[in-house]
């Protein structure tokens, strides 16, 4: 295992003078961008981007303009000193950890002019009004700083790689983006960082979801999309659960499929409360 002392940096002029330095000496850049309270979910992240490039970076920044209910952001947890040892045990070498003022310097309605082509509108987008505005202002707001060669992001956020990868295309970007599949805890379920606010035994309730989400997959060419979608909904409702949402799409433009003919690219998604923790996952059904 990689080991290190990563650089701690808190303003956007001194990263950028550092990422410049170390392209002219011909040195590719990886970034992974977080919000903190960082797990093993992360740090797969991490190793993906250490293998792949001379530098890896890591931005740890809460950002407001993503959350639509400010009790979440007021609960989302902030431990930089124990994500930065998590940090060193992998070889991190510079971690990003700005203000707001350093992100948004003329405030926090910085607009990115992107056509997504209605996919923030649905899923996430459609439960959590404003959220992917602000995931497509940091992120770009990011990228504009870190300049990296490549973003690592975790498939566990379908709908959010998908609007990045969007985003990137529409504007040109030229970044390429790298999607890491899901970490999972022994029992198989998604690594999270609000899995801590689980109790012990809503944790070991939470691995129904993906116990549904395969039964998805294995009954994908036997059953019809509506059986498979009502067995899912009885499969996950419970006295101690409360479903938002289970749905079959498609992978690439994330509307709701009927059929399986004819499709290349299904994907179950799903959202769901337990122990008052929203928790989402989902699972490639298969792609052609």
């Amino acid at each position: 295992m990689n080991s290190g002392n990563a650089q701690v940096i808190h303003t956007v002029s001194e990263l950028v003078s550092l990422i410049q330095t170390a392209k002219r000496s011909g040195k590719t850049i990886g970034f992974v961008p977080t919000m903190g309270a960082l797990h093993d979910g992360h740090l797969s992240l991490m190793r993906a981007s250490k293998a792949e490039n001379d530098i890896t970076v890591c931005s740890i920044y809460v950002n407001p303009t993503q959350f639509d209910n400010k009790d979440d952001l007021a609960k989302y947890p902030k431990t930089l000193d124990v994500d930065v040892a998590l940090l060193n045990t992998v070889g991190v070498e510079l971690v990003f950890a700005p203000s707001d003022t350093e992100m948004y310097p003329d405030g926090m309605d910085y607009v990115i002019n992107v056509d997504l082509d209605e996919v923030d509108k649905v899923l996430e987008g459609a439960h959590r009004p404003g959220h992917f505005e602000g995931v497509v202002q940091i992120v770009h707001r990011l990228l504009e700083v870190v300049q990296p060669h490549h973003l690592y992001m975790g498939q566990k956020d379908f709908q959010q790689f998908t609007i990045i990868q969007k985003m990137i295309d529409n504007l040109e970007m030229p970044i390429e983006l790298v999607v890491c599949p899901i970490a999972r805890e022994d029992h198989g379920l998604a690594r999270s960082s609000r899995n801590e606010r689980l109790s012990a035994e809503d944790r070991g309730r939470a691995c129904i979801i993906y116990h549904t989400l395969n039964e998805m997959k294995d009954d994908i060419h036997h059953l019809s999309i509506d059986n498979l979608l009502t067995r899912a909904e009885l499969r996950l409702s419970w006295s101690w659960t409360e479903l938002e949402y289970v749905d079959i799409i498609n992978g690439n433009t994330l509307t709701s499929v009927s059929k399986v003919d004819d499709q290349d690219y299904l994907v179950a998604v799903v959202a769901v409360w337990i122990g008052g923790v929203r928790l989402i996952d989902n699972l490639i059904l298969y792609k052609n």
